[in-house]
Formats: structure tokens, sequence, C-alpha cells
């Protein structure tokens, strides 16, 4: 395999993961001690390959996915020593190593050389995610359970679809999502749909520069209690005028959730959106 084209930075050259996951067993994506979690069980096969490293080889990920929710496309990079490539001949045969080491229920696409200047995270453009629900004209399916929420209750798409525009552009989230100590909550909206699948299965899409905690299964509790009969377009804007706990829609269950595509800017302007995405978002951002 041919040598890297980035220039090592601080000695460490830097490796993009595409990895799919079913999400149902780990408590979210994100390493925590004495629990398992996607980065524990990469990070413990990663260890096994190249050895032990103090900075879990700098791992970063695209989206830090909650406990319980799945993903079809996640992206993470990870920065390596001269040292820890010479074990496997710059990256030649390590998604098929990991594949054999971690559980199954963590699958590698694909390990390559990153281009010059990817980010996983601050480079990313969107990510898109996928929300499943089976209302009652759907025949129960033990074979998909794990990956839609059940209800028990016919769900009218068309309201749904409606509601779903209050969501649409730039806004403050603040009222969809569980806030963080420095990070900010406002977040541009570029598409959501509403449909339904010739199963009866109803797929919720949303796409937007990011997503902060809870917000996509926020979302979904508004449009499912217009697609109930339950709320109003004009209930719907209020809300999003306003705190959290100023509103009742539900937070739904993780499992109908999956992260579904990660999108980036052709390569030359990689390192050009990293700086970008690191600027704090005001609600006069274009």
């Amino acid at each position: 395999m041919k040598a890297p084209v980035n220039q090592p930075v601080d000695g460490r050259f830097r490796y993009r993961i595409d990895l799919a996951y079913d999400g149902t067993d780990f408590n979210g994506f994100a390493k925590q001690d004495d629990l398992r979690t996607v980065a524990g069980e990469l990070l413990s096969g990663l260890v096994k390959i190249f050895g032990e490293d103090n900075e879990d080889f700098r791992m970063r990920v695209a989206g830090r996915t909650d406990k319980g929710v799945h993903a079809a496309a996640q992206v993470l990079h990870l920065d390596l020593t001269d040292e820890q490539l010479k074990r496997i001949r710059r990256g030649h045969g390590v998604a098929e190593r990991l594949n054999k080491i971690i559980d199954p229920d963590v699958r590698i696409i694909s390990f390559e050389e990153a281009d010059p200047g990817f980010h996983a995270r601050f480079s990313a453009l969107s990510r898109r995610y996928r929300y499943s629900i089976a209302d009652r004209s759907v025949a129960p399916n033990p074979m998909t359970s794990r990956y839609l929420l059940e209800v028990l209750w016919h769900v009218e798409v068309e309201p749904m679809v409606e509601a779903a525009k209050e969501f649409m552009g730039l806004k403050d989230f603040r009222a969809f999502c569980k806030e963080r100590d420095g990070t900010t909550t406002i977040r541009e909206l570029k598409e959501i749909s509403v449909k339904r699948r010739s199963n009866g299965v109803i797929d919720i899409e949303v796409e937007a520069d990011a997503f902060c905690h809870n917000m996509v299964r926020s979302v979904v509790g508004a449009l499912m209690s217009a697609g109930s009969g339950r709320t109003t377009n004009a209930e719907i804007r209020k809300a999003l005028k306003g705190k959290r706990n100023e509103h009742a829609y539900k937070v739904q269950a993780p499992q109908g959730l999956t992260l579904i595509k990660i999108s980036y800017p052709p390569k030359t302007k990689l390192a050009a959106q990293a700086e970008l995405t690191q600027r704090m978002r005001t609600l006069e951002d274009n």
C-alpha cells in the first residue's frame, strides 16, 4: 500500500473508518468506564492490533449516538504513529482483522487513509437520521422489532408531513434538546420527510448540519403527536419558541433511530469546512 499522502501531525497519520452497528446492547457510542459502548468495543480491537495507546488513538467520531441508537453509516478517524502502522503495512487488511476480533454487532465497512484536512466530526456537512415507526397497521415482526418503534394505535402521515415543516431551517432547538454546558442548541435543519413504506412502516428522515442531544427523538415525539391528533402546528410553533419543560412532547425510544448518512465536502474543502464548523453558530448565520 502506498505511503500516506498526509504529512504526519505530531508524529501521527490519520485514517478514516466507516462502520455500522446495532446499538441495542450498547450504552451509546462514547467510551465509558464499566459500560459497554461502541467506542469501547472498537478500542479493544484496535489495542489487539496496534498495542496500547494512552490517547485512545485520538479517535474522533462524526456523531456520538445515544444508548440504543443504531448506525448504518457512521464515520470516525484515528491518528496512528509510524510504529503502529508498521504492524499492519499502512492499513492493509485492518477492516477484516477488526471484524474478526470485535463482537458482531459492530462491523467495519472500510479502513482507509484519510484525505488531507479530514476530520470525522468537524469536516462533516450534515448528518442524516431515520426514525422508523410501526403503528397498528403493521404486522408484528420479530426480525425488525429491534429497529423500530411499535405503537398500538394508528398514526396519520399527512398531519406529520405538515407539522414537519415547522422545524425546517436555522432555529434554536433548545426546547427539543437536552442542553449541555459550552454547546449551542442552534441547528440548521436542511431536510425532513415523513413517508409510509409499502409494508406500512412510517419512516421519518431528518438531515441537519448537526444535532444536539435528544433532538431527533424529541422532534419525532412532536410529529407523532401531530399524527395522533394530539397537537397542532400552532402548538409546535409555540413550543419551538419556549423551553424544554414547557411542552409535553415525549422523547421517543432509541431503538427506532438509525444514523444513515454523513455528508462531506470535496477533498479540497475538508480543512476549510472543519475550521468553519468550529465557529459558534448564531441565528444570524447564513
